[in-house]
């Protein structure tokens, strides 16, 4: 497989130890391009995760300033929004906002668990205690899938469809890049790892290219099972679990 290309502009890093300068707001964008050309499945530049993790002797980022329990929202049948991120040992909130029963779950990776069945107008919480990617899914609904990223660092953002990615309260200092992408090979995202310096004039990480080499495939139910193919009968509302 060859190696993505990576194009990294407006790199202005400046060597050394820290400052306790001001904490500073960190730009970056994404372009993405596929693989296979002949590829006719959606790709755009949004939901790309960037984070950093600090070296020993960089300041560490206030904790504080994660987003107190991020939710992810179950309306009109999907997760809403599809990739959220988060700092380890956060609690996400899953409220149902359909007027029907869902039963979120995860058994991947990150974190294992299963909400059960819970009606319209009800939350449930799962706090991410370890590090790691959880694929979300429904147990009734197949076409329903969200991305948890439990995260060693309160220093993330995810791109928009422009691409453009915003890091608020960056300190000063030393820190390695990471990215994680759905449509990427852990091998080549973890190949565009980068040490980058932070610094009072430079709040740009310039721009990333990105090739997405990877298609979603179908998925099994929490049993391990293809899902049942709804009939003609069946109430769309599962006024009933």
């Amino acid at each position: 497989m060859p190696r993505p290309l990576i194009h990294v502009a407006c790199f202005a890093l400046l060597l050394g130890g820290y400052t306790r300068a001001q904490d500073l707001t960190l730009t970056a964008r994404v372009t993405l391009e596929r693989k296979d050309p002949k590829a006719n499945h959606p790709l755009r530049a949004e939901n790309v995760v960037l984070w950093l993790t600090p070296d020993l002797a960089s300041r560490q980022a206030d904790p504080t300033l994660a987003q107190p329990h991020p939710r992810l929202v179950q309306l009109n049948k999907s997760f809403q929004p599809h990739i959220v991120a988060v700092p380890v040992g956060s609690v996400v909130e899953f409220p149902n906002h359909d007027p029907f029963f869902h039963n979120v779950f995860s058994l991947f990776e990150g974190k294992r668990f299963d909400l059960g069945l819970y009606e319209a107008g009800t939350t449930r919480d799962v706090r991410f205690d370890r590090p790691g990617v959880s694929f979300i899914f429904c147990n009734i609904h197949p076409q329903m899938s969200a991305v948890v990223l439990a995260l060693n660092t309160t220093l993330y953002g995810i791109s928009d469809r422009r691409g453009e990615v915003i890091i608020p309260k960056v300190p000063a200092g030393r820190y390695t890049v990471h990215f994680w992408y759905e449509a990427g090979l852990p091998e080549t995202l973890k190949a565009l790892t980068r040490e980058v310096t932070v610094s009072e004039n430079n709040s740009t990480l310039g721009v990333f290219h990105l090739i997405a080499d990877d298609v979603p495939q179908p998925h099994k139910n929490k049993y391990g099972r293809d899902y049942d193919t709804p009939t003609p009968a069946q109430s769309p509302a599962y006024d009933q679990p």
